[in-house]
Parts: C-alpha cells; structure tokens; sequence
C-alpha cells in the first residue's frame, strides 16, 4: 500500500466518513465541528490521495455526498 501524508483535518473527516458511513460537506461540518473552509479543504487533499469518492445527491441537486472508499491507504502522521 502506498503511504499518504494528510493533514490533521483530513484524518478526522476520514475517521468520520469511517464510523459515520456518508456524508454531505454540511452535515461533515456539523459532525467535526470544523469550519466550513477546512472541511473542503480536508475533502480537497482525500479526493486528491484518491481516498474519498462523491455521488450525486437525488435529495438535494445542491450537494454531493462523500464517502469513502473500499479500500483507503496506509495513512501516516
């Protein structure tokens, strides 16, 4: 597995995504009590290290819903 190095707020969103199954960006905010801006930013830096993958919301056409991936990569400190 190749290793990734994430920052703090990814790993939490990560962990959230983990015990919690999907999310939409807001109820991500709610959940971590992060701001906002770091959420899209942690979202940003999982989507990129290809660890979290979107769908469409059939709900709400405004917003997507992240989840993760089956098989996430070794993430270290």
């Amino acid at each position: 597995m190749s290793e990734v190095k994430l920052p703090p707020s990814s790993k939490r969103i990560m962990n959230i995504l983990e015990e919690d199954g999907q999310m939409t960006h807001k109820e991500l905010v709610n959940r971590s009590h992060l701001a906002p801006r770091t959420v899209r930013y942690a979202l940003k830096k999982l989507k990129e290290n290809k660890l979290i993958q979107e769908k469409f919301n059939f709900r709400d056409a405004r917003q997507i819903i992240y989840q993760l991936k089956s098989a996430p990569a070794q993430v270290h400190a």
